[in-house]
């Protein structure tokens, strides 16, 4: 565990840095990678494991008087998670360790928390960070990681000033959408021991932080693998959480009004907490292993929370976009929530039937525990018994005819190539498929009429499949019904699709929807066509801003999955994609 490594002598403490240095690989300045943008206390560049990945002009600060060091720590400490992960297994292995990104630091805050008070100069000041390192490279392909957050303004989901500013940096609203930005900022934490004592309550009652509400942004919740407490004289003790639930500390968005987005989006490790007789208590031995900011003292320190959940999930994001440089960070944003399960523990813990639970309490699992935990593996490869299709694309949501308001104008058709002989074979094979709609909305521009989830976004999107025995025609026009209904905040019958685990009344909230189908395999190939489509936004609700005639990008990401099925179903994909190429 991380109390073993962390409880060694600091003279022996650089051996063990030393070892891991010889095995260790990090790009130079002049390769062509993505950067993690650390947006916290600054960072020491001094730790020997993050100087080379992190060069002297990478360091910036919003005020020049603080400096670019780290006085507190927790920005080390995120610099280390997001460049190697935690420490632990890495140090108690042999083999090679390559790392595909490089570090920046952008100082938000300072050691002695000069930037408490007033939610807007927070905005401000993220501002000011952001714009710090994209000034003198502002071609570089970077992930901004903020483990920063604030208990104020916090409004059960309704947007503040902080969160909208982020929004609006992640839409790049300023330059009119030139350069999205993605963010990957951490829920918050449940951080009182005496509430850790009524987990997962605790958790469910205990709403996620400015501005992890923020709409365009990867919200960050933790989970935990970590059980076993190796300290002296702790027998007494028992971890809270169990293998693969969800940690102690990850806030939740279970109060929030229901038409809020559903928050958090993933969840990575964040760590555990110990309880015996008298409380709970921290402890080492279930936390994270990372680089220590006071290295003229030690070189490890512990870390955890959604803090070191954001740093992780930051890790992964440039794997990603390191794989796939071409792909939209709308797509990389929503590939890690694709690439999520739950576990089987997380399941247990929130689902009454978990072989078979009713959709109101999936949107309850995942306003706990997001869409689960991100497999880096699946993200980036399909195998045999499952394939990914990615489509990039936009529509113009909306049209207006002279001084008339505002209407919808398009949505999009995807026919999938579904391998359809190998489909109808599997007969009543149980496969999934799973459908994931990234996009970035343009956050109102005024605080006015927020109340309304209408008022807002700019626009917004909804994904339907087509239903066996259905027409094209038919779907075309169930669509035009459904968007109808979402105009007018009606609902007209056509018929429920039990099959989904979410469900059109829970999957669209937010600018992240995702779901996922279950079913029979003869069903699903019927299926093989998708919906993209509009509903309202300020866009065309406020006219005289003149924007209804924008085009709107988006990120279509779908799967199909038979498991313990040998069926090459991506081999028969390739091979339809082959012909209608030569075709």
């Amino acid at each position: 565990t991380a109390d073993f490594f962390d409880s060694i002598p600091p003279d022996e403490q650089p051996e063990w840095v030393d070892e891991l240095l010889q095995r260790l690989s990090v790009p130079s300045t002049n390769e062509p990678v993505p950067y993690v943008c650390i947006l916290d206390t600054g960072v020491n560049r001094g730790h020997p494991l993050l100087e080379d990945a992190l060069a002297v002009p990478d360091l910036h600060t919003v005020e020049p008087g603080w400096g670019t060091n780290d006085s507190h720590g927790h920005g080390t400490e995120m610099a280390g998670l997001a460049l190697l992960g935690n420490l632990t297994p890495l140090l108690d292995s042999d083999g090679a360790v390559s790392v595909s990104h490089r570090l920046e630091s952008s100082k938000l805050l300072d050691g002695n928390n000069n930037n408490n008070g007033d939610p807007d100069y927070h905005g401000y000041l993220t501002m000011q960070a952001v714009n710090r390192p994209e000034i003198p490279a502002p071609n570089r392909q970077r992930i901004f990681s903020m483990a920063v957050t604030a208990r104020d303004a916090r409004d059960r989901g309704r947007p503040s000033a902080w969160s909208a500013t982020i929004d609006r940096l992640a839409v790049d609203y300023e330059n009119q959408r030139e350069t999205p930005r993605l963010f990957v900022v951490s829920a918050g934490n449940v951080d009182d021991p005496n509430a850790w004592e009524h987990y997962p309550d605790s958790n469910s009652t205990d709403g996620i932080h400015d501005p992890g509400q923020a709409w365009n942004v990867l919200t960050i919740g933790a989970s935990t693998e970590l059980v076993h407490i190796t300290e002296p004289d702790t027998d007494g003790y028992q971890p809270i959480a169990r293998v693969g639930e969800l940690s102690p500390f990850s806030t939740t968005s279970q109060t929030w009004q229901p038409h809020w987005p559903l928050k958090p989006d993933i969840v990575f490790e964040g760590g555990n907490v110990a309880k015996d007789d008298v409380g709970a208590a921290w402890m080492p031995s279930l936390s994270l292993l990372t680089t220590n900011a006071e290295i003229e003292n030690r070189l490890f320190t512990t870390t955890n929370a959604t803090s070191a959940a954001t740093a992780l999930a930051s890790q992964m994001a440039a794997q990603l976009m390191m794989e796939y440089p071409g792909l939209r960070v709308e797509t990389i944003r929503g590939l890690m929530v694709h690439s999520a399960e739950w576990t089987s523990a997380m399941r247990r813990q929130f689902l009454s039937n978990p072989s078979n639970p009713n959709k109101t309490e999936v949107a309850n699992l995942v306003r706990h525990c997001g869409f689960g935990q991100p497999d880096l593996a699946r993200a980036l490869w399909s195998v045999e018994n499952s394939l990914t299709l990615i489509c990039e694309d936009s529509l113009h949501p909306f049209k207006r005819e002279g001084s008339n308001t505002p209407t919808l104008r398009d949505m999009n058709l995807h026919k999938l190539p579904w391998p359809l002989d190998e489909l109808e074979a599997l007969g009543d094979t149980r496969v999934e498929m799973r459908v994931t709609l990234s996009y970035f909305i343009e956050p109102s521009p005024s605080a006015r009429g927020v109340k309304s989830r209408y008022r807002y976004e700019s626009h917004g999107f909804r994904f339907e499949v087509k239903r066996p025995h259905e027409s094209v025609e038919e779907f075309r026009t169930r669509i035009n019904v459904a968007a109808r209904d979402a105009e007018q905040q009606t609902t007209t019958s056509s018929g429920n699709d039990p099959n989904w685990s979410l469900g059109t009344r829970n999957r669209h909230r937010g600018s992240l929807h995702s779901d996922i189908w279950i079913g029979e395999a003869a069903d699903l190939a019927s299926r093989g066509v998708i919906a993209v489509y509009p509903v309202s936004g300020w866009w065309k609700t406020r006219p005289k801003l003149e924007r209804y005639d924008l085009d709107a990008p988006y990120s279509l990401i779908v799967s199909i999955r038979a498991p313990e099925i040998d069926v090459e179903l991506y081999s028969s994909i390739e091979n339809q994609l082959v012909t209608q190429v030569e075709v």
